[in-house]
């Protein structure tokens, strides 16, 4: 199918109520307490209510799930076949598509399924029985459901493939091709991706139809309310330097990402030694201990989140002050779905990254990826192994003391 197509660019400057959607619609979104439409919403909403297909592209937290459950709630309206089917990478963001549809179906009699694995099929058997107008599945659980023949994807009117480039990244690309095969060929269909790799032009093209191109910002950007700080330091001595920036640093939340899952368990661990409230993220967690888990740091139960990449795209989750790399990502593209997790909703956010010797090659992609140069920081007080990145860096940034070694823009602090 054919993707050279018009790109859509406008100003942000409407209201919902000028977007052409129904005042059903309109009042859950009052209910909610949005206001104005994000670019991304603003843009897609009209052209998705025309019945068009769209690739997307924005910068995390721009209010992506709106844009396209707005529009899919408007034109479904009331209760009848399956008509929606929405696919997502991971449980957590299914979850939270799921959530943000009860809010805007509200006012409707519309009905939703949520299909995940790692837990039982019993409630989700149950609400594909009862009658679903919209789906959000993973593409694992999917499957199994249409093996299974316990659901049929055969009057789906609208198609919507979230976090492309995370599917294709997690092998979920041969499953996506064979449920869209489930799905009638006359339909529309929406894919959303932050990059755009042959892979995904490739799937565009079989999947969408004279599509409309809607880009927020280059992919590649950081939000400016982010302030960014790389920390170099002996390996030997990373964790030190992490508790001492968490005891020096007036956080009210922090997020910190690891390489690996055995790396987040440990590091878990040896902050729970240390007297601090951990939360857990990874895909080896079972589905309760992921659940309590962001339950546990939503509510601030937990002030600090160690995690693995998988919530790196996509979570929405309000508060989050500081974001630390306790392992720098092996690839530029993560470094931003990473920390776009702080700094939303024009929140100031920090950025911290650990630095060691033999990552010099990830670091300047990342500054290559986001255009620019990462300042480095060094630590007052802290008794530094003497290493070659210490001693590259030195001039980069005069030592300087401050009220936290991670700048709080006058953040009261909490200990």
């Amino acid at each position: 199918m054919e993707t050279d197509t018009a790109t859509i660019e406008v100003a942000n400057t409407s209201a919902f109520a000028d977007l052409g959607l129904p005042e059903f619609i309109l009042k859950a979104v009052a209910d909610a307490g949005y206001t104005q439409p994000t670019p991304i919403q603003e843009q897609a909403i009209p052209q998705l209510l025309e019945g068009k297909d769209i690739i997307g592209g924005a910068q995390t937290g721009t209010g992506k799930t709106a844009a396209f459950a707005l529009p899919i709630i408007a034109r479904l309206h009331k209760h009848g076949k399956t008509r929606a089917l929405i696919m997502e990478p991971t449980r957590e963001l299914a979850q939270q598509v799921y959530d943000a549809l009860q809010v805007f179906a509200k006012h409707t009699n519309l009905r939703t399924a949520l299909l995940y694995g790692g837990v039982r099929y019993g409630k989700q058997r149950e609400q594909i029985q009862r009658g679903a107008d919209i789906i959000v599945a993973t593409p694992g659980r999917l499957l199994d459901f249409l093996g299974q023949r316990l659901l049929k994807l055969d009057s789906i009117e609208t198609l919507v493939l979230d976090e492309a480039d995370r599917m294709l990244d997690m092998g979920f690309m041969p499953d996506v091709r064979k449920i869209i095969g489930f799905t009638p060929r006359k339909r529309q269909s929406l894919l959303f991706s932050a990059t755009v790799p042959p892979a995904i032009d490739s799937l565009s093209q079989w999947m969408l139809h004279e599509p409309v191109t809607i880009r927020i910002g280059s992919g590649t950007s950081t939000a400016d309310t982010i302030t960014h700080s790389i920390y170099p330091v002996d390996d030997r001595q990373k964790f030190d330097l992490l508790v001492a920036i968490l005891d020096q640093t007036d956080y009210d939340s922090a997020l910190i990402f690891t390489r690996t899952k055995h790396g987040a368990d440990t590091i878990a661990r040896w902050l729970e030694h240390r007297g601090h409230n951990i939360g857990i993220l990874h895909s080896d967690r079972t589905q309760k201990e992921r659940e309590r888990a962001m339950a546990d740091f939503r509510s601030g139960k937990s002030r600090l989140l160690v995690a693995t990449d998988i919530v790196a795209r996509g979570i929405d989750i309000s508060g989050i002050s500081h974001v630390i790399n306790y392992d720098i990502p092996q690839h530029p593209e993560d470094y931003v779905h990473r920390i776009g997790r702080t700094g939303r909703a024009n929140r100031d956010g920090e950025a911290v990254t650990l630095y060691t010797a033999g990552e010099q090659d990830f670091l300047r992609g990342i500054e290559r990826f986001i255009g620019q140069k990462i300042p480095h920081s060094k630590l007052e007080d802290f008794d530094y192994n003497w290493t070659p990145v210490l001693e590259a860096n030195s001039a980069d940034k005069p030592k300087r003391r401050n009220r936290s070694p991670i700048s709080s823009r006058g953040r009261k602090g909490r200990r």
